[in-house]
């Protein structure tokens, strides 16, 4: 584990690989362990760097203090970054890191080669609506007040069930490994900042400001809003491509990690 001192925080990260370097943003609850699965058949011809976002592991974070933001997240990616050689980089971001990716893109598409966004998390705007349309939906926003209740009252492991279970439906928690869980966990107070991150909508006018070659990345058997959002993108990104992992759900690089890294090796190139 190595690290880069970033707007006054020592953000953690992991590499393999050598050659043009690829960066990856884990989502909600994970850290630079999310990719696990896939750093190594991804390493064959790049540098792989797996960051840890501010107060997520190998950080112990007890959710207390006011900057778990979104744009604090976007503004430390774009920092680590820079500090990386050679640019422009290859960036890859899951659910909400793959929102964070966006806004990176959005932000500063001189650091970026290519862009890989695997079920980016987040709200829809109307702009990005059909007519009468109404916006995709989103079961977590109904268990997240229970959610965070169990988490202040201590009860982790029955908090994790209802979030998993609500991504990936019934059962989801009690199939994953010991070690998933156990990252889970090492995160969960992260969900007490991200309550309050104060994340904007993605907005059609937004999608069609991306200029960074770009790759959309769902699972096939994902539900709700997460199975939604990249769909209603990609029509306003120009010249992005979609790909659809079948069989797999919302970590579909856990559930089909070399079929994951064939579409994301055969986008990126040599």
């Amino acid at each position: 584990m190595q690290s880069f001192r970033v707007n006054g925080h020592d953000m953690a990260y992991v590499e393999v690989g050598k050659g043009p370097p690829l960066v990856l943003v884990h989502g909600t609850l994970g850290d630079f362990r999310t990719w696990n699965a896939v750093m190594g058949p991804l390493s064959g011809l790049r540098r792989v760097i797996s960051v840890s976002l501010r107060h997520f592991f190998p950080e112990h974070w007890d959710g207390v203090g006011n900057d778990y933001k979104m744009a604090q997240h976007v503004s430390d990616v774009v920092a680590f970054i820079e500090q990386v050689e050679p640019r422009p980089v290859d960036l890859m971001g899951h659910s909400r890191g793959g929102h964070i990716a966006f806004r990176v893109a959005e932000r500063r598409p001189d650091l970026l080669r290519k862009l890989v966004l695997a079920e980016p998390g987040g709200d829809i705007d109307a702009s990005l609506l059909e007519p009468g349309r109404p916006p995709p939906p989103m079961p977590l926003a109904l268990v997240m007040p229970a959610v965070l209740k169990n988490i202040r009252s201590g009860e982790i492991d029955i908090a994790l069930k209802t979030f998993v279970d609500g991504i990936d439906g019934d059962g989801a928690w009690a199939r994953l490994p010991a070690a998933a869980k156990q990252q889970l966990r090492d995160n969960v107070f992260t969900l007490l900042g991200q309550a309050g991150e104060d994340r904007k909508p993605f907005t059609k006018a937004q999608a069609e400001s991306i200029r960074t070659p770009t790759l959309l990345i769902g699972g096939g058997d994902t539900r709700g809003s997460l199975a939604a959002i990249h769909r209603m993108l990609a029509p306003h990104i120009a010249g992005s491509k979609t790909i659809m992992i079948e069989g797999a759900r919302h970590w579909m690089f856990d559930d089909a990690p070399l079929d994951y890294c064939e579409a994301v090796n055969a986008f990126l190139g040599n």
